[in-house]
């Protein structure tokens, strides 16, 4: 049986976050046939992991070209991730919806507090513009949560957005802005604001719209158009359910049952230390029905107290809409 996602949610120590791992790499060993077999190829099964740093992660490209779901699970419904023409996309075969609102949810309020707090608005005109967007039904449904009369999305009406930021700020109303950095950026070449109870949140992403800026680059802009004093950002991605989030200065945070690890680019077995840079392996137990373990095809580096850092893509790798600033 899988672990209840009441456990998941409910982890307040390092022991703990380790023992339901383990039970959940035992139960996607023994139900996803993919993640079986290559397991199997690593020579590293249910019976030989004794520890987290020994469970083998799953190559974030194999949700391309596989369906990564335990056997004994139908998917309610299937999230795909954004890709240029030509590119194959990677799709995310959720089992269980309220366990993935049950997750975003939870991360969020552990961050910021309670979703009813908030206005909520989102500039997110390149995920409205296709289906299948997981970050799309994640805002959607904290929008409808917020119970915020003026909570809503915002397409290409950059006035209408603007009178409302403005509204909102003169109420005193506690806002988020969260929007993809594009039209972030579309924003505040357009109007300056000083913002003082709003949180300007990005996603990352130019989808093409834009060059690329390295993440000082992009958050001075932001911070001088919105005048705030940090931007702050959502890391996630189409084949996860958890997100980590940073208040400025690009560290991010994760959820108690989310972790970061790095390994070493010259031996994808093995994990760097502290502050040393390689690819980005993600734990993400809310992933219970799909696959837990992702090696991921971002560069970054973890800190001491589990806190980490983009730093980029590997080469040659899809630019995909998470949040990635590309140096």
């Amino acid at each position: 049986m899988p672990i209840e996602k009441n456990h998941i949610f409910k982890i307040d120590s390092a022991a703990e976050f380790e023992n339901i791992a383990l039970k959940i790499f035992k139960y996607q060993y023994q139900n996803n046939t993919i993640y079986n077999e290559f397991c199997n190829h690593l020579n590293r099964t249910d019976v030989s992991v004794k520890s987290v740093n020994e469970i083998p992660f799953l190559p974030i490209s194999f949700f391309k070209s596989k369906q990564i779901i335990s056997s004994s699970v139908t998917p309610e419904i299937t999230f795909t991730s954004s890709g240029t023409t030509g590119t194959e996309t990677s799709k995310h075969f959720v089992h269980d919806l309220n366990l993935y609102e049950q997750s975003y949810l939870t991360a969020f309020e552990h961050f910021y507090g309670p979703i009813s707090d908030y206005c909520i608005l989102a500039l997110l005109p390149a995920y409205l513009e296709r289906k299948g967007s997981s970050l799309i039904y994640m805002v959607d449904d904290l929008i409808k949560k917020s119970n915020h009369s003026d909570s809503g999305f915002y397409l290409n009406n950059l006035e209408k957005l603007h009178d409302k930021l403005l509204q909102l700020k003169a109420s005193g109303t506690k806002t988020l802005l969260i929007g993809v950095s594009f039209a972030l950026l579309d924003m505040v070449e357009k109007f300056e604001f000083q913002l003082n109870n709003t949180i300007i949140m990005e996603t990352g992403g130019m989808k093409g719209r834009r060059k690329e800026l390295i993440r000082d680059e992009l958050h001075h802009i932001l911070k001088t158009g919105f005048g705030v004093k940090n931007i702050h950002s959502e890391y996630g991605m189409t084949e996860l359910l958890s997100q980590a989030y940073s208040s400025g200065e690009g560290i991010f945070k994760t959820p108690p049952w989310m972790k970061v690890l790095i390994r070493d680019t010259e031996d994808p077995l093995s994990f760097m230390e502290t502050q040393k840079s390689g690819g980005v392996n993600i734990i993400d137990l809310a992933n219970r029905d799909s696959c837990s373990f992702i090696a991921t095809q971002d560069l970054g580096k973890v800190y001491s107290d589990g806190s980490f850092e983009i730093l980029g893509r590997f080469d040659h790798s899809d630019v995909r809409g998470c949040n990635l600033m590309v140096l």
